[in-house]
């Protein structure tokens, strides 16, 4: 089994192969991130304490941290999820992982120092490496070489140099990461400058809505109130109309009353009283005695027998006359 043996102090990295099963049995059953010592593993490890960052078994598969397994199992891995890289967006896989749990099948386990020992690591602790990569992030540039809000960051940015055969010598620089520059703060301007417009716009748009709005309602309750004051006005027409047809009636239903009283007046021979005054009635009533007289006269001078004639009937016989006599009073009778 081989033990890669990092030191973040310098920079450096070293693998030992072990074969020995006796000095791998302090790691045996141990889980990622836990911490163990050196000393079993010889003299030249006295002191030190290392911490379990990986490890990879015989067939290639890496150790996962959180499966508390000590062989292999298959998981559906997904996007942000450590031992996959998706190919496609939303890609879902699944895949052959070893547990965090170390055991005899590794063949090799990555192994971070913690705290130095007494002896130096010949290629591992005695040589420090400079570092490759500066910081990135224009706050922590002005942290390392402690400028002032004022200082341009982009001066102080490392750089690598990169020399190639038969080619000029170059140097490469990361791009700064949260960088605040003039063109950034004009934009930035612009942008508040858009968004109070668009403030002030949907402002406007809404005031006109509402005023829009209120015209139509103060539109609608005038039509309502003119089709309310339309229906009490038809209304009062038609309550005018009512009354004055019950009024015509009552006054048509006195004479006819009046005419049921005087109807024996008739059989003298008395006019009907007529639609009119009380003292018209009046007047009628007092020239019935007039009438009757003069009719009497009449009827004494016609002759005593009154013949009637009458058009033969279908099938060509005179129809017989008829001769009646007056009755008493004058008047001929009824036939």
């Amino acid at each position: 089994m081989k033990l890669n043996i990092s030191c973040p102090a310098t920079g450096c990295q070293k693998p030992i192969a072990i074969d020995d099963d006796k000095k791998l049995s302090i790691f045996y059953g141990r889980r990622m991130g836990q911490e163990v010592e050196g000393d079993a593993l010889g003299d030249e490890f006295k002191g030190y304490i290392f911490k379990i960052t990986g490890g990879n078994d015989k067939d290639g598969f890496a150790m996962k941290q959180g499966v508390l397994v000590q062989g292999r199992v298959r998981l559906l891995m997904k996007e942000g999820h450590s031992c996959y890289r998706p190919r496609r967006r939303g890609e879902r896989k699944r895949k052959s992982v070893r547990g965090c749990i170390v055991g005899p099948d590794l063949s090799v386990i990555a192994l971070a120092i913690v705290k130095n020992g007494e002896q130096q690591i010949a290629g591992l602790t005695d040589n420090k490496l400079p570092k490759r990569l500066g910081p990135k992030r224009a706050t922590k540039i002005r942290k390392l070489f402690a400028l002032k809000k004022e200082d341009d960051v982009r001066r102080f940015v490392i750089r690598r140099k990169i020399e190639k055969e038969g080619k000029p010598v170059r140097y490469k620089a990361p791009r700064i990461q949260r960088l605040v520059t003039d063109a950034r703060l004009r934009r930035k301007r612009i942008y508040k400058q858009h968004k109070k417009s668009r403030w002030e716009r949907t402002r406007k748009a809404v005031a006109d809505y509402h005023k829009v709005l209120e015209e139509y309602h103060k539109k609608k309750r005038a039509e309502l109130k003119e089709t309310l004051q339309q229906k009490k006005e038809l209304a009062h027409q038609l309550h005018e109309k009512k009354a004055q047809t019950a009024a015509g009636g009552a006054s048509a239903t006195l004479p006819i009353t009046q005419k049921k009283v005087a109807a024996p007046a008739d059989k003298k021979g008395a006019q009907a009283p007529t639609k009119g005054s009380g003292a018209a009635a009046t007047t009628t009533k007092q020239a019935a005695p007039a009438t009757t007289a003069k009719t009497t006269a009449a009827t004494q001078q016609k002759p005593a027998a009154a013949t009637t004639q009458q058009k033969p009937a279908q099938g060509g016989k005179p129809a017989a006359t008829t001769q009646q006599k007056p009755a008493q009073g004058g008047k001929p009778a009824k036939k």
